[in-house]
């Protein structure tokens, strides 16, 4: 296979990946060095919270008001939904994918967040723990995207990320955990991880046809400027030529 240059968007993906996993890789280092002194990584209520929590909630804010305009920067997956990226089609019925798998996800989503919420209020982990659990969350998004997506595969059956049912769900599923914690931080993150999600099934019932291939060009892949499929094939192949796997 020729060698494939990466788009833009892919590789803004990889910089959010590595933006992510030193996020945190830095706040495990942080709620270690806190239990072995004896101390918390999180405070519950109004109080203070140590400056690098503030700085990590800073960054998904921001990232998460970006999420409300249209950008080049951003996968089409998320960008669908805009009015100025509908390119319609001969086609006037949109063929929208199953509500039971949408369903399905929504399920699996609240049973595992549900026994992570029952081992909180349990005491058998504190809410430094559910802190982490939200920032592996992140890191698993960005694997979701550029390399393999459990949603997709085992729920959705999906295309692609661009075509993805609930693509805009990611920030209101990485924050589910802070629902557990009582904080004006923590809770300004799910605020607006909901509005993102509340805005995207608005315009999912109000504008079908933005959503589907079938009605919207701009959903197929050749108006696509991720190309994280052509990426991840060159990725499996250099994987399979390198024998890290069997062919």
């Amino acid at each position: 296979m020729s060698n494939q240059k990466i788009s833009r968007v892919s590789a803004m993906h990889y910089v959010k990946m590595v933006i992510r996993a030193l996020m945190f890789l830095g706040a495990t280092a942080l709620y270690i060095f806190k239990k072995i002194t004896g101390r918390e990584l999180f405070y519950e209520s109004a109080k203070p919270i140590h400056w690098f929590l503030v700085l990590v909630f800073i960054v998904y804010a921001i990232e998460m008001a970006c999420r409300f305009f249209p950008s080049k920067l951003e996968s089409p997956g998320c960008q669908k939904q805009f009015a100025r990226n509908f390119i319609p089609t001969s086609e006037k019925t949109p063929h929208l994918q199953s509500w039971k798998r949408t369903f399905a996800v929504a399920a699996a989503w609240f049973a595992l967040n549900g026994i992570i919420g029952a081992l909180y209020f349990t005491d058998i982990i504190d809410a430094g723990i559910l802190i982490l659990v939200t920032l592996a969350y992140g890191v698993c998004d960005m694997i979701c995207i550029l390399f393999f997506c459990p949603f997709q595969t085992w729920f959705m059956k999906n295309r692609c990320c661009t075509d993805c049912r609930i693509y805009n769900w990611d920030f209101a599923m990485m924050f589910t955990p802070l629902i557990f914690i009582p904080h004006p931080y923590t809770y300004s993150l799910v605020a607006l991880s909901l509005a993102i999600l509340i805005r995207w099934e608005w315009n999912y019932r109000r504008h079908p046809e933005r959503f589907s291939e079938s009605t919207n060009a701009c959903v197929s892949c050749k108006h696509c400027n991720e190309k994280l499929c052509k990426h991840k094939k060159q990725l499996m192949a250099f994987i399979r030529d390198k024998k890290f796997i069997k062919r």
